[in-house]
This record gives structure tokens, C-alpha cells and sequence, in this order.
């Protein structure tokens, strides 16, 4: 690995969004196929995990790529209370056991790794290789390409509609932007993680049968709304 990111950490970022994807995709495919639902799923993410922060502790990046404390402290950042309400949006229209006992432990668990892995490699390896350039660049990219990012839902066999997955795409470039300009400003990634992680775990509790289009429209402009509102916010810190 040291080769490709010596070489270009571009190049190297790049890398790691299509193998973290193909992976990702190729695990729930199989856990399906098996009948138990992120039975592959986790154990691929946990090897991935092990992989990159093993990487980047033996090379002495975790201070570059955000795995430290957080430079503001969380008074001035509202306490993280937007990503509080952010991380609860799956249970917003109630709650429900859409899985067995072992399958939402899998899931949950698969998540939270899913929330360090993404946050590692858009927010960390993507923005830094391209912040040196251009900073402004570098956080549109990386939203976007974290937003688009999610389209693969409608190919992996989730059972995403159209719609919905529009949707989830327009909040989740929003998210990202708001991910990055915290990065940014705190050179910490960890509020990132544990949010997006919880967020994305707590969706197996989400009561689907309530979520009318309506709703779901609703769902997606709050997020955005106080996605763009918490990340003016934390751009006007001087830190």
C-alpha cells in the first residue's frame, strides 16, 4: 500500500472507495444468498478495519487522518446536539424489530463499522489528498462523492426504490458536507463516526410500514437543513 499512496494518495483514496465498495456489496450479496442477514457483511468489514487502522497507526497518520481528540471543545460546538437529532432520524416515526436477534446484532455491529469506514476513507483519505490543493475542492468531492456513493444501494440487492434512494443521496451529500467541514475545523474524526455509525445502525429498528412519501420528503429536508445550518455554524470557528 505504501507504494500506491507514496505514489499518489489520491490514486490511493481512490483505491480504497472502489475496494470498500465492491466488498461491501459482494458481503451483503452473500449474506443474503445464506439467509442471515450481514453474516458475511461483518466479519469483511471488521477485516477491513483491521487493515486500514493498522495501516495508518504503523505509518503514524492518526494524528492526519482525525483518529485523535478534537482541537474545539464541544461547548462551542452546541454539545453535538444537531447530531444527536441527526443520528436519531430512524426513529423518528417509530420504532420496530424488523430482524431476528442475531441478524440486528450483525447489523448493528456491521454499521458501526461501516460508520468508521466511510468516515476514514471519504473524510480522511479523500479530502486530505485533495485539501492540499484545493480545500473549497476538496469538501464539495468529498460530499459528493460520499452522496453518490449511495446509488449503489439500487444495484446491491438492498431493494432501495428510485425515489428513495434519490432521497437518501441528497441528505447524504449534505451529511458529508457537514462531516467534513467538522473534520476540517476539529481535525477529529470521531463525532463523524459515532454519528454516522449510530445513525446507520439504528436503521434496523426503523418502522418502514410508516414512511409514506410524504414522510420521507420531510425526513430528507430536515436532514439537510440542519446538516447545512450545524456546518455554517462550525465554519464560523476560528479554530
Amino acid at each position: 500500500m505504501n507504494i500506491i499512496y507514496k505514489k499518489s494518495e489520491i490514486t490511493f483514496a481512490i483505491l480504497w472507495i472502489v475496494i470498500y465498495i465492491v466488498a461491501l456489496s459482494t458481503a451483503d450479496n452473500l449474506s443474503a444468498n445464506m439467509g442471515v442477514e450481514k453474516l458475511i457483511t461483518l466479519p469483511v468489514c471488521i477485516l477491513l478495519t483491521a487493515i486500514l487502522t493498522v495501516w495508518i497507526s504503523k505509518n503514524k497518520h492518526t494524528t492526519k487522518y482525525g483518529l485523535c481528540e478534537s482541537k474545539i471543545p464541544a461547548k462551542q460546538l452546541l454539545f453535538y446536539i444537531p447530531l444527536v437529532i441527526m443520528a436519531s432520524v430512524n426513529l423518528w416515526f417509530g420504532i420496530t424489530m424488523n430482524l431476528s436477534i442475531l441478524e440486528s446484532t450483525l447489523y448493528i455491529l456491521s454499521m458501526l463499522f461501516v460508520g468508521f469506514l466511510e468516515e476514514l476513507i471519504f473524510r480522511g483519505l479523500l479530502f486530505q489528498a485533495m485539501c492540499k490543493d484545493n480545500v473549497k475542492t476538496a469538501i464539495i468531492v468529498s460530499s459528493i462523492t460520499f452522496g453518490i456513493g449511495h446509488m449503489v444501494n439500487l444495484f446491491n440487492g438492498s431493494g432501495a426504490d428510485l425515489f428513495s434512494n434519490l432521497l437518501q443521496v441528497c441528505y447524504a451529500i449534505a451529511a458529508g458536507f457537514l462531516f467534513t467541514i467538522l473534520f476540517y475545523k476539529t481535525k477529529s474524526l470521531w463525532a463523524c463516526i459515532i454519528t454516522h455509525g449510530v445513525l446507520n445502525a439504528l436503521s434496523v429498528f426503523a418502522n418502514e410500514a410508516a414512511m409514506t412519501p410524504v414522510r420521507e420528503v420531510i425526513t430528507a429536508v430536515a436532514l439537510i437543513v440542519i446538516s447545512l445550518a450545524y456546518a455554517v455554524y462550525i465554519s464560523k470557528k476560528n479554530h
